[in-house]
């Protein structure tokens, strides 16, 4: 059963949370970025990319890096910036985004839940990567970007949750991409314990988001808890912060494909050898996928519809039968030779929120050939994925909300 517990969170003033509060530094180009950084004082990326201050440069991951990162933080402490909570708290937290609104908990998970199966995943981490954040986290000591979770609705928490919204939010700001942002803090001791304990009866959370992030905080638990053979599990180091949505409160957008070149072949032929395995129906205008495979295909200005046949479909697997797992095994890898999502040059991905015109323009205007759309993975497939251990293909999912850096800050030591 999940443990999710409240906290004692570290958070921007209400006068400064619109400065604060960032995207993660991977949402900005180099020119963004310096804009942020030169005009705004206070963002967290300041924390973030901590070299601006200086004007010193130094190698990302390294020590010196990371110590000037904890130290602009602790900065930002000594200057009231941040303010930390009196009392452990669930913080409700809602994104208000085109014409979506999410509302969510933010919240602990254990380490435990991670080793023990209670956390589902359904993405496989790189080692290197969980490494260079687990020293990361044991260096700046915090966490400052929740950990995207899902759990299947609860009747209490949605009706806690509904009544909680009606007060006034201690947050309530617009960030420039015209994203609403609320937040709500819940410190009552009634209505924590409440909370908790309907955590506790859910038998399992997904993460949505935050696979790396997960299992370095897994890893910087286990080295603790081995520096300290009489640990209690009671530690901070034992949780780590994440933010915790109802299904029916998050949205799994397509993730999409551009390729470069067509191996070679001319339209024609290309067109003749998906027709082995695809039906396909050339569209007046821009086409977006209608159900389960089927795919939309821009390829030298013209829309396609694709639909996969039955023989290639095979329901009873969970990986097999997604989508990007279909177009990867009869379309990517024997027709363009394009095997390893990964390291491949030759393949982009564009997320879903972008729409078809984002395809065509990439195609249209870019180094781009040929563009794919595929339908959005179900919550349904996603869980079955976890469930049964198995992993998703790259870039199959786009989940939002997406979530800024530096809301609620969690200490790992106080």
């Amino acid at each position: 059963m999940a443990n999710i517990i409240p906290f004692k969170g570290i958070r921007p003033s209400r006068d400064k949370v619109h400065l604060v509060a960032s995207r993660s530094v991977d949402g900005y180009n180099t020119a963004e970025l310096h804009d942020k950084l030169a005009s705004n004082p206070f963002s967290f990326l300041h924390v973030i990319s901590p070299d601006y201050s200086d004007g010193k440069k130094s190698k990302p991951g390294s020590i010196e890096r990371l110590q000037k990162a904890k130290a602009k933080y602790l900065k930002f402490v000594e200057e009231e910036v941040f303010v930390t909570d009196e009392k452990p708290t669930y913080y409700i937290y809602q994104q208000l985004k085109d014409s979506n609104v999410y509302t969510g908990i933010i919240g602990c998970s254990s380490i435990d839940d991670y080793f023990n199966g209670v956390i589902k995943i359904h993405e496989q981490t790189l080692t290197d990567r969980e490494e260079k954040l687990m020293h990361y986290l044991e260096v700046c000591d915090f966490n400052a970007e929740p950990v995207l979770f899902s759990y299947p609705n609860d009747k209490v928490i949605d009706e806690v949750t509904a009544k909680s919204i009606q007060t006034e939010p201690v947050y309530d700001f617009t960030t420039t991409d015209r994203v609403r942002h609320k937040l709500w803090l819940v410190n009552d001791a009634a209505t924590v314990s409440t909370i908790q304990e309907r955590f506790s009866k859910i038998p399992a959370v997904y993460i949505a988001d935050g696979h790396h992030r997960s299992a370095s905080s897994g890893l910087l638990g286990k080295s603790r808890r081995e520096k300290n053979p009489n640990f209690t599990g009671k530690e901070p180091y034992n949780y780590y912060l994440g933010v915790f949505f109802p299904e029916t409160q998050l949205k799994i957008f397509d993730f999409n494909r551009v390729v470069r070149d067509i191996n070679d072949l001319s339209a024609a032929d290309f067109i003749k050898k998906l027709s082995e395995k695809f039906t396909i129906e050339e569209k007046e205008e821009l086409y977006k996928p209608s159900k389960k495979h089927n795919f939309s295909m821009y390829l030298e200005g013209k829309w396609y519809s694709l639909d996969a046949k039955k023989e290639i479909i095979h329901n009873e697997e969970p990986v097999g039968s997604l989508d990007a797992s279909i177009l990867t095994e009869h379309i990517l890898s024997p027709i363009l030779n394009v095997h390893d999502l990964k390291t491949d040059k030759r393949i982009g991905f564009v997320s879903g929120i972008k729409g078809m015109k984002e395809l065509k323009h990439q195609v249209d205007k870019w180094n781009f050939k040929l563009a794919f759309g595929l339908y959005p993975v179900e919550m349904e497939q996603l869980k079955h994925i976890a469930d049964t251990n198995n992993i998703m293909p790259p870039k199959t999912t786009w989940v939002e909300p997406k979530m800024r850096s530096g809301l609620v800050i969690y200490s790992l030591s106080e």
